[in-house]
């Protein structure tokens, strides 16, 4: 075991992608010579050259369509966007291009392409650094969508991303970079790239979470523990495929579920595990899901951003209410 930190984790990750198949690229704005703006490709440049760690341009759409031609050719290219807000001039070649060419050629051509995006708030940066744009990608068919919660996640997770022939974005927390855990380099992955995990076991409630409000979940349940609740805490991993049969086992025990995540709780992912969970569960919950999430506003400046962020006190306030149902 090692202890690394998310950010040093996916380093290493990177690191042993560029060392395994010499297809892997790595592309995006400054990760070069200067280590990307968080530091997670830092190094990279010096140890496998200009010709794999890319410094584009300040050109998303052209950033991600060159790496989807790319990835037509036989590469591996791992784009970093460098904040989320800033995945939206790339937005049609994702949704339009990369999502949609293996189902346009029946099968016959696939785009193993990694897009990293830093994404959600918490670290008090300006406007268009802080969003949560998940879901506007999990609604598209043929993209997969990711996101680790601690170090060991991360490592496995970014070398699992770019081992795909699908397309994958590779949603960051951000504000959990520096966040430190035990990474196991030496072991295989514990779960497929798209399977949840039980972060937390408990009887009386579920709390389903990912990213960077899983830790914020497992804060939330040790104070419920302190007040008698056993609190089960399911980190999801994936957003789209997204593992119902984990949520599910959890909620039959359980019958009772909260969603929590950073994104506005208005059409947020919670919306379609809330509403896949009430028809699997119907019988079992024995109060209605709740979602926690943030408001339907712009992510709002550095000063008042602790309001809009989920918490463990209002993760708490609706693990009460369905207590109380």
């Amino acid at each position: 075991m090692t202890t690394m930190t998310l950010g040093g984790a996916l380093n290493a990750g990177l690191r042993r992608a560029l060392e395994q198949d010499p297809k892997v690229v790595l592309m995006g704005e400054d990760i070069g010579q200067l280590g990307g703006v968080f530091r997670i490709t830092d190094t990279l440049q010096k140890d496998f050259g200009g010709n794999r760690v890319i410094d584009t341009p300040l050109a998303e759409s052209g950033i991600v369509g060159t790496a989807f031609g790319m990835a037509l050719r036989g590469y591996r290219p791992v784009c970093e966007i460098q904040f989320d807000g800033f995945v939206y001039p790339a937005f049609d070649q994702i949704v339009s291009q990369v999502a949609k060419i293996h189902y346009r050629t029946q099968g016959r051509v696939r785009a193993p392409l990694t897009i990293r995006v830093p994404y959600g708030g918490g670290i008090g940066a300006v406007e268009h650094h802080s969003e949560s744009p998940e879901a506007y990608f999990a609604h598209t068919a043929g993209l997969r969508l990711v996101s680790p919660s601690n170090p060991n996640d991360a490592y496995w997770m970014i070398q699992q991303a770019i081992a795909s022939d699908d397309p994958v974005l590779f949603f960051e927390p951000k504000r959990r970079y520096w966040d430190r855990g035990e990474v196991d380099t030496d072991a295989q992955p514990e779960l497929d790239l798209h399977r949840a995990r039980v972060a937390a076991p408990g009887t009386d409630a579920t709390v389903v979470a990912y990213g960077s409000v899983v830790p914020t979940a497992l804060a939330a349940a040790k104070v419920a523990e302190q007040e008698g609740h056993s609190i089960e805490v399911i980190d999801l991993r994936s957003l789209s495929p997204v593992d119902f049969d984990a949520v599910e086992a959890s909620v039959r025990k359980t019958g009772r579920l909260v969603v929590a995540h950073e994104a506005p709780v208005f059409l947020g992912l919670g919306a379609e595990i809330a509403a896949r969970i009430s028809e699997r569960c119907f019988y079992q919950l024995e109060a209605p899901v709740l979602r926690v999430g943030g408001f339907a506003t712009p992510y709002p400046p550095a000063k008042l951003e602790k309001y809009f962020l989920p918490d463990p006190d209002r993760i708490l306030d609706a693990v009460d209410k369905t207590l109380a149902a």
